[in-house]
């Protein structure tokens, strides 16, 4: 079966503050136990605090969005002459360009300089606007990697958005190895293959779409151009959550590939144990397991090579609490 714990470990951005590092106004750090005992066997961290890097020391003043939500800038929170926004903009930009070996990035949430949204952005009355911004060192690294998965380390202790984001990072990965290997329509094809299942139980209509895009493929399309474009749409529409419906959706057509193979007992056992899931009985692990041993008794290529049934490596327990 399909395992990208065989694979180097993927390199991740990371707020470094999030790591332990002491880089924050007060001179203290964020350190994330669930990045640091959970996350950090199996991913390379590269640590970026952009507010040391663009010169300001530690410990500092704090700094703060203030404007327009749509287009905040920032600016020194006791002393407001100082802006940093530019310089903020400016290291996300050269930043998007220089890591050009990761797979994902998890920023610090509510941070001007590094928040993804829900950051305070301060009007003239010293009061936040209705709407919230997003910092500006990370708006401007988004712009430039709008494919990169990224995610906020707050929203990663909800079990369903920690599986869908490193779920991501491993397709990104993916993806990063076929173009090294070189991308041919063949080597599209089977990759898109590969993530079928995944695409159907976290979008099932981009599942259609793109199958679609690949299937009209002509023989004298350059590979070279559709690739990317395939691409950066499976992004997208992995960032969708799966759901339980879509799941069982998804564990349907799974057990469909065994009808002939297994007893009635066999089959009446694995509709159970869908429906418990679906249910909100069972985690998707159970299901899964059960499905994984029927696969190794009655091995099917097809399925074998689906990225849906292992996303992740096995030791990083995401399925166990979705």
């Amino acid at each position: 079966m399909h395992d990208p714990s065989t694979h180097r470990k993927p390199r991740i951005a990371i707020s470094a503050c999030l790591t332990g590092h002491s880089v924050r106004y007060n001179g203290g750090h964020k350190a994330s136990d669930l990045c640091r005992t959970q996350l950090e066997e199996h991913f390379d961290w590269l640590p970026v605090c952009p507010e040391v890097a663009i010169g300001l020391g530690v410990p500092r003043d704090p700094i703060r969005l203030v404007g327009d939500p749509e287009q905040p800038e920032v600016v020194g929170t006791r002393n407001p002459d100082i802006d940093l926004t530019g310089p903020l903009r400016s290291y996300g930009e050269q930043m998007a360009v220089e890591l050009d070996d990761i797979c994902g990035y998890i920023f610090m949430q509510k941070s001007p300089s590094c928040g993804l949204e829900r950051v305070k952005v301060y009007q003239d009355n010293g009061r936040p606007a209705f709407h919230s911004g997003r910092g500006v060192f990370a708006q401007a690294f988004c712009a430039q990697r709008p494919d990169l998965p990224v995610e906020e380390e707050g929203r990663l202790h909800d079990a369903v958005l920690r599986e869908n984001f490193i779920s991501r990072v491993y397709a990104y990965a993916d993806w990063q190895r076929l173009l090294a290997e070189g991308l041919s329509r063949g080597a599209l094809v089977h990759f898109h293959s590969r993530y079928k299942y995944l695409l159907m139980a976290n979008n099932p209509q981009a599942y259609r779409t793109l199958g679609r895009m690949l299937g009209s493929m002509r023989r004298d399309d350059d590979p070279q151009s559709i690739g990317p474009r395939y691409f950066s749409q499976l992004m997208q529409a992995l960032r969708r959550c799966a759901s339980r419906g879509t799941h069982g959706n998804v564990l349907q057509h799974l057990s469909g590939y065994f009808k002939d193979a297994l007893t009635r007992q066999d089959k009446a056992e694995l509709q159970s144990i869908i429906s418990q899931y679906q249910q909100g009985v069972v985690p998707l692990v159970v299901p899964l397991t059960l499905l994984k041993h029927h696969l190794r008794k009655h091995p099917d290529p097809y399925l074998l090579q689906q990225a849906y049934l292992q996303p992740h490596p096995e030791r990083l327990g995401l399925r166990n609490a979705v």
